[in-house]
C-alpha cells in the first residue's frame, strides 16, 4: 500500500505538471490517420465557433439546495452535494466478473461499445455513494469528455498508454488510474482477474480532496424532471440492446416499481445464451432504472479496441430515444457547454422531462438501428460508426 501511495503522489505531481504545460502551449491540430498520431479527443476537438441553426440552448433553471440535479430527487444531507461527481469505469466482460457492484447506487450509468463485440459502463456517483464499485477496468478516450461534462473525478483500471496520456492531460489530478491509487479507496490485485479491483466512491472523494482537488458544488444542469409523463408517448414495455450475437441486454418495464428492470445474457461458450436478472452484488437486488435513454452519436474507430465517441462535435442535435413509465418518446440531444451534461429535448424543442430517479444512457453508433417488431417491444442493434 505504501508503494502505491508513493506512486500516486508521483503521478499526481506529474499530471499537474502536464496540465500546466498543456495550458501554456498551443499546437496546431494534426491530421488523423492512425492511433499513433494525435487523437480527436477532448484535448484537441476543434471548437465550434457558431452553433448550428437547429441547435436549441436551454436556459439554466434554479435547483433547490437539497435536490440532486442528476436525479431530481432530494438528498438526505445537502452537504453531500458539495463535491465533484465521481465517475468509475465498470467492466461488463468477462461474464465471470458479474454481478457488478454499485450500479444500483449510481445516479447515471453510461453504456458504450469498446470493440470486439463488448461494451463497458461508467457509473456517475454524486447524490449517493457505494462502498464497493466494480469490477474496475481500463479507461477509454470518451471518458475524458464524460468526466469534463460532469466536472468530475475519473477512476479507471489503467489504460492504453496513449489513452493514459490524454486522460492525464485533460483531467490532471482528477484522473485516478488503479496503478497509482492507494488502497483504500481503490483495492484489488489485478483489473483482469476474476476477483478484480473495486473502489469506494466516497473514499475517492476524500482521496481527491487530500490530493488538492477542490471539492465544491459543481452547478450541474442535467435535465428537467416530472413525475407525470408527457403526452405523446408510445407503449414501450421492453427494450433490447444488442451489441453483438454474444452481447445482449434487455430492459423490461415493471409497473409495480415504475422502473425498467435489467436482464443480461448468460451462458458458456458454445452454449445457447439465456437471459437472467442483472443484480447488484452489494444488495442482491435486480437493477431498476427510472429512465433508459438511447443517444445516437459518432464513433471514431482507430483499431478494433481503440475508439473515440465524438460527443462534443456532433453537427447540430442528434437523435435520442427516451424510455420512461413504459412509454417511448423520440427527441434530440446536444451539448452546448463542454463543462455541463448533455441537453435532452423533445421533437418540438422543449425540454424532455425525465422521471425523477436514476438514468441509464446507451451511446449508440449513428448507424445503429432501433425497431419495433412487436407492439411495445423495441430492439436496438448496434452498428459503427
Amino acid at each position: 500500500m505504501k508503494k502505491r501511495s508513493k506512486a500516486f503522489a508521483f503521478f499526481l505531481a506529474l499530471t499537474l505538471l502536464v496540465s500546466c504545460q498543456a495550458a501554456e502551449t498551443e499546437s496546431a491540430p494534426a491530421a488523423i490517420s492512425s492511433p499513433e498520431q494525435v487523437f480527436n479527443t477532448a484535448s484537441n476537438l476543434p471548437e465550434i465557433t457558431e452553433l448550428p441553426s437547429d441547435l436549441i440552448t436551454l436556459e439554466p433553471t434554479a435547483i433547490p439546495e437539497d435536490i440532486n440535479p442528476l436525479t431530481g430527487l432530494p438528498v438526505d444531507d445537502p452537504a453531500r452535494l458539495q463535491r465533484l461527481p465521481v465517475l468509475i469505469k465498470i467492466s461488463n466482460y468477462p461474464r465471470t466478473g458479474r454481478p457488478h457492484a454499485g450500479l444500483s447506487s449510481a445516479d447515471i450509468v453510461f453504456d458504450y461499445y469498446i470493440g470486439e463485440q463488448f461494451n463497458r459502463f461508467v457509473g456517475v456517483f454524486y447524490g449517493s455513494d457505494s462502498p464497493q464499485v466494480g469490477p474496475i477496468r481500463s479507461g477509454r478516450l470518451v471518458d475524458s469528455q464524460l468526466t469534463q461534462m460532469f466536472r468530475g473525478i475519473l477512476v479507471y483500471g489503467n489504460a492504453d498508454e496513449r489513452v493514459d496520456t490524454v486522460l492525464a492531460k485533460d483531467l490532471g489530478a482528477r484522473a485516478i488510474p488503479y496503478k497509482f491509487a492507494p488502497c483504500p479507496p481503490v483495492c484489488g490485485d489485478d483489473t483482469h482477474s476474476v476477483t478484480g479491483v473495486f473502489a469506494d466512491s466516497a473514499g475517492v472523494t476524500e482521496l481527491a480532496r487530500q490530493s488538492g482537488v477542490v471539492q465544491e458544488k459543481p452547478g450541474l444542469q442535467f435535465a428537467t424532471f416530472s413525475n407525470d409523463p408527457p403526452a405523446g408517448g408510445e407503449s414501450a414495455l421492453q427494450l433490447l440492446v444488442q451489441y453483438s450475437d454474444i452481447n445482449r441486454g434487455e430492459w423490461q418495464f415493471d409497473a409495480a416499481s415504475g422502473k425498467y428492470l435489467r436482464w443480461i445474457e448468460d451462458g458458456n461458450e458454445g452454449e445457447q445464451l439465456t437471459m437472467i436478472p442483472l443484480v447488484d452484488r452489494n444488495n442482491g437486488a435486480q437493477l431498476g432504472f427510472s429512465n433508459v435513454i438511447v443517444l445516437e452519436t459518432f464513433y471514431i474507430e482507430y483499431n478494433r479496441t481503440l475508439h473515440n465517441i465524438d460527443l462534443w462535435n456532433n453537427a447540430g442535435s442528434q437523435k435520442a430515444y427516451f424510455f420512461r413509465d413504459g412509454l417511448k418518446y423520440e427527441g434530440k440531444w446536444h451539448i452546448s457547454d463542454h463543462s455541463q451534461p448533455l441537453e435532452l429535448i423533445k421533437e418540438d424543442g422543449t425540454p424532455m422531462p425525465l422521471k425523477p430517479g436514476n438514468t441509464w444512457i446507451v451511446l449508440a453508433g449513428i448507424s445503429s438501428q432501433i425497431t419495433n417488431p412487436q407492439g411495445g417491444r423495441y430492439e436496438l442493434h448496434f452498428y459503427l460508426p
